[in-house]
C-alpha cells in the first residue's frame, strides 16, 4: 500500500470518528441541536450526492473503478457513501459551525439569526476543504476522465462540468464543487431553525 493510500484511509477514518469521539466525551458542553444537525447532515449528504457519486447511478463510474484496490479494501464501496457522509456532516458541517462560533467571539446569536459574516466563514470553510480534498486526497478518483454520476445536489452533472482551475497537474472541476456551493445556504438556515426550536 502506498503512502498516499494510507493517508486517504487515515484522513477518512479520522473525519468519521473524531467528531463522534468529541460528542461522546464533550456531550454536556455541546448545544442540544448538535445530534439532530449531525443526522440531518448525514442524510442530506448521502441522498444529495454521496450515494450517487459512490455507485455511479446516472452516467457515472462507481467509486470501485475510480480508485485503487487498496482503497476499495479499506473503504468498501458499500460503506464509502456512509463514511463520506459522516465525515461531511461531522468534520465539515459541525466543524464549520464551530469555526463560525469561534470567529464571532463565541456569540451564540449567530445561530439564531442569519449573519452574513458567519455564513461566509461556513461557505469558505466548505469550499476550501472540498478543494483541498479534491486536490490532495481524492485527486485520482475525481480527475478528468473519471466520470461522476449526476446527483440532486450536483444538478449540472457531468454534462456541464468545466475545469475551474488546475494546480500541479490536478484539476478542480465544477461538478464535485457544486454540493458545497449549495449546501451552506441550506445548512445555515437549518442550524438557525434547530437552535431556535431548542431554546
Amino acid at each position: 500500500m502506498s503512502f498516499d493510500e494510507v493517508r486517504v484511509i487515515t484522513v477518512v477514518y479520522f473525519a468519521v470518528f473524531i467528531p463522534l469521539l468529541i460528542y461522546i466525551f464533550r456531550k454536556s458542553a455541546l448545544p442540544s441541536w448538535v445530534p439532530t444537525f449531525y443526522i440531518v447532515g448525514i442524510v442530506v449528504c448521502a441522498l444529495g450526492w454521496e450515494l450517487w457519486f459512490t455507485f455511479g447511478w446516472l452516467n457515472g463510474d462507481p467509486v470501485s473503478i475510480r480508485r485503487s484496490e487498496a482503497l476499495n479494501y479499506w473503504l468498501p464501496q458499500n460503506i464509502n457513501w456512509l463514511m463520506n457522509s459522516m465525515g461531511d456532516s461531522g468534520t465539515v458541517l459541525l466543524g464549520g459551525s464551530w469555526l463560525m462560533w469561534l470567529s464571532h467571539n463565541k456569540n451564540n446569536l449567530i445561530f439564531q439569526k442569519w449573519k452574513w459574516s458567519a455564513f461566509l466563514v461556513l461557505l469558505i470553510w466548505c469550499i476550501g476543504q472540498n478543494i483541498f480534498v479534491e486536490m490532495f486526497l481524492y485527486h485520482d478518483q475525481l480527475a478528468e476522465g473519471k466520470d461522476l454520476s449526476w446527483a440532486p445536489l450536483s444538478p449540472l452533472g457531468p454534462y456541464i462540468n468545466p475545469v475551474l482551475f488546475e494546480f500541479n497537474g490536478r484539476t478542480i472541476m465544477l461538478q464535485s464543487q457544486m454540493p458545497w456551493l449549495i449546501l451552506p445556504w441550506f445548512f445555515y438556515g437549518t442550524l438557525i431553525n434547530l437552535n431556535r426550536s431548542s431554546d
